[in-house]
């Protein structure tokens, strides 16, 4: 069978169709000739149009019978990343043995419910998907929630796009053409004698004080935290801190989400973490970025810099500390990341570079991240999502 290869660049310059073309030339070097099946390519800059034309010139470059990518607040590639600049990074890959259907998936409304379409059927050997969507025009969340019961069997990798002008600056891209609404992406199907993949996703949060039960709710809105009304509880539990965690909490309040409210014990990893985005004065409560239904167990987290490094090494060595590096792997951190929590922008895809052997490893920062926990994909905040793709 033929070897599975990998390859990654990324290219900076004003011109971001210039940076496109160093970013190809770079990644098409680490496939010793071989035409690419797969590339994904992300650009950075201010002007959407200018960054949906790099977008469609990277893809015309690599040559790749199946092609995607999106605009982004930064990307990453070669053991770089660059946020809020004119950049662009691609991957590209050649996979033996492997089944490629590309999509764009489009939003029908009604006056009682929305459907979405484009979506290839599946067949029994699809294992993966990449997913690429806009945040204002496609419902992410819901998607993704109601996989297992509409795609069965079939893990999501993937990421929200936003462009550096808010809504409508997002350009998706899939096998050259270029789109502003929906989300775009691959089913990857993996039959016998492929090599396959692994889908792992690193949170980037640290649990704080006890463990509580939800006994109030109205949707999105927190009510009451065991009984106590929720925003008086943040409050008293905050003041119980020490200073330094204090002083995390000043940087954002989370809400960890417990993914099995049975388990005896909770640590690190075992909560899907969300943004307390704001507080119901009039209620006193806390509304949080999804819905936290009555009786389920929560934790307050924090950014944490530490957590999210050692959480992320920790992964990697359990994943890949008995078999080698896979030949190359897709990127999807949260905008949270990068310097805005570690000491460089480069961490996440130095880290992992760096555990995988100087491997290829290309992709881009997103609004929020998709990928596996305990089995079952989640769009998360603060994490890095990695699709690998195994030797």
């Amino acid at each position: 069978m033929d070897e599975v290869r990998c390859g990654d660049g990324l290219g900076d310059d004003a011109d971001l169709l210039v940076a496109a073309e160093q970013a190809v030339g770079q990644a098409l070097t680490g496939l010793d000739g071989a035409t690419p099946d797969l590339a994904a390519v992300f650009a950075c800059g201010s002007d959407p149009d200018e960054a949906g034309a790099a977008l469609t010139r990277a893809a015309e470059l690599t040559g790749a019978r199946t092609v995607l990518g999106c605009n982004a607040p930064g990307v990453l590639g070669a053991g770089r990343a660059v946020e809020l600049s004119s950049a662009v990074s691609v991957l590209v890959a050649a996979l033996p043995g492997t089944s490629l259907r590309s999509f764009h998936l489009e939003v029908l409304r009604t006056s009682e419910s929305i459907a979405v379409v484009g979506l290839p059927p599946q067949r029994q050997q699809d294992g993966r998907m990449v997913l690429l969507a806009d945040p204002w025009s496609f419902p992410a969340d819901a998607f993704v929630e109601q996989s297992p019961q509409t795609l069965p069997g079939l893990t999501i990798t993937g990421g929200l796009a936003t462009g550096l002008q808010g809504a409508g600056s997002t350009r998706l891209m899939v096998d050259g053409q270029v789109h502003d609404r929906g989300a775009v992406g691959v089913v990857i199907g993996e039959g016998s004698g492929c090599p396959g993949s692994t889908a792992l996703v690193s949170q980037g949060a640290r649990p704080v004080g006890p463990v509580m039960t939800v006994t109030a709710a109205d949707g999105d809105t927190v009510l009451e935290l065991a009984g106590v009304p929720a925003a008086a509880r943040l409050e008293s539990l905050v003041a119980e801190l020490p200073p330094e965690e204090q002083a995390l909490v000043s940087g954002g309040v989370l809400l960890g989400i417990a993914m099995d409210e049975y388990a005896d014990e909770h640590s690190t990893g075992d909560f899907l973490v969300r943004g307390v985005v704001g507080v119901d004065t009039a209620r006193t409560g806390l509304v949080v970025g999804d819905v936290v239904p009555v009786g389920r167990t929560v934790q307050v987290h924090v950014r944490d810099a530490g957590t999210a490094d050692a959480e992320l090494r920790s992964m990697l060595a359990a994943a890949y500390g008995g078999r080698p590096g896979p030949a190359g792997a897709l990127l999807i951190a949260c905008t949270g990341r990068g310097s805005g929590l570690f000491p460089a922008a480069d961490h996440d895809v130095a880290t992992v570079r760096g555990a995988f052997g100087d491997g290829v490893v290309a992709g881009f920062f997103a609004a929020g991240e998709i990928g596996p926990v305990a089995g079952r994909t989640h769009l998360h905040t603060l994490t890095a999502s990695l699709l690998a793709f195994d030797r």
